[in-house]
């Protein structure tokens, strides 16, 4: 991630503590929005947005509400995000839709891994790790959120439901067909 959000200069512990939660899922959150944006900077603002609502709106909730009322907020402003980008491309349809930002260096790509691994194996991961991206990047917006908040983050189908304010068997659907495509993909690229 290009720039690091900076803490709420927390003087309680319940501002402690949504400091600690923002700083947890600020790297899946870039990277779900980067899997929409494909460019930093759109991927960058939308996290923002997502963590200062959460902040001015829900500061004062239970920390156990934070993950489902931070995911339902982050998948609304992708979802704006795409709206708009659908809206501006009917009337400037010249502009390529997804021109892909060139990645400068990440937090993550950054950190010293002390574990002694065999190259040919990391290399190996590396290559199924950029085989699923693909696959999740040219997946139907809808199914790559329900994908991306049932594996990735973890929700249950009713959690996910709620985040996504759909039916629980919307969901199921999806999610169905995102692990179908998903699949077929990465039989493809064997």
């Amino acid at each position: 991630m290009p720039a690091k959000i900076l803490p709420l200069m927390s003087s309680s512990p319940a501002e402690s503590a949504l400091d600690a939660f923002l700083a947890s899922v600020e790297a899946r959150a870039y990277r779900s929005a980067l899997l929409t944006t494909k460019k930093s900077a759109d991927a960058l603002d939308i996290v923002q947005e997502a963590m200062l609502h959460l902040v001015q709106s829900y500061r004062t909730r239970d920390g156990a509400e934070w993950p489902l009322l931070f995911q339902r907020i982050l998948q609304h402003k992708i979802l704006d995000w795409h709206r708009a980008q659908t809206k501006q491309r009917r009337w400037f349809w010249q502009v390529p839709a997804n021109v892909v930002e060139d990645e400068s260096e990440s937090v993550i790509d950054t950190i010293v891994d002390d574990k002694n691994e065999n190259p040919a194996e990391i290399v190996a991961r590396a290559q199924d790790i950029n085989r699923v991206l693909d696959a999740l990047a040219m997946m139907p917006l809808r199914q790559r959120q329900v994908f991306l908040l049932r594996a990735w983050e973890g929700f249950n189908v009713a959690s996910t439901a709620s985040v996504m304010a759909c039916s629980e068997g919307s969901v199921k659907t999806h999610y169905f067909r995102a692990l179908q495509f998903m699949r077929t993909q990465l039989l493809l690229g064997e």
